[in-house]
């Protein structure tokens, strides 16, 4: 079995290698993320809790969904794939916006990632992949603002920088489910 590998950018998200996926994460290096936010026709957001088996961030609330593309995968096919992987459906998605983050762990490892952050919507059943969610639900972004302020210990890192841009994004762009 081959170990997952990441592709290397730089700070203008041009590639410049590959590495496994562990490796790079000890060495805080700069690699290629997503990050996919699914609202459904209520206007309330999919959120996911990670499984606790996670090699980081185990059981905190996060987006949808959140991965790597392989190297040679295009990043919004990846994202696709790890929805459906991850959530067991499939919907459209489209390109919202991208950051930069480091977060540092307490196992040693840090996320260093170009993330590009996707949209889309959906209504259908959510079948989590159980070594990946331990659960999933639908919420109101102003109740997560609410939840953030009150306990920002329970959401993985890259959310508390994501949700505020994404909020920014779709006000920018009059974007709306709801």
């Amino acid at each position: 079995m081959s170990l997952q590998q990441v592709i290397l950018v730089n700070e203008n998200d041009e590639q410049i290698g590959v590495m496994e996926k562990i490796a790079a994460h000890e060495k805080a290096l700069l690699h290629r993320a997503f990050s996919i936010f699914i609202f459904n026709s209520d206007g309330l957001m999919l959120l996911q809790k990670r499984a606790a088996s996670k090699y980081h961030s185990p059981g905190l609330w996060t987006n949808a969904c959140c991965s790597h593309p392989m190297p040679g995968e295009a990043t919004d096919i990846a994202a696709i794939r790890r929805l459906y992987e991850e959530l067991g459906f499939i919907t459209p998605i489209k390109k919202a916006f991208h950051f930069t983050y480091q977060a540092p762990f307490d196992n040693g490892l840090t996320e260093y990632e170009f993330d590009h952050v996707f949209v889309g919507a959906y209504d259908g059943e959510v079948q989590p992949d159980p070594h990946e969610v331990d659960t999933c639900r639908y919420v109101h972004p102003d109740d997560i603002e609410k939840e953030i302020t009150a306990n920002p210990a329970s959401y993985t890192p890259w959310f508390l920088i994501a949700f505020p841009k994404l909020k920014q994004w779709m006000h920018q762009n009059s974007y709306a489910y709801a």
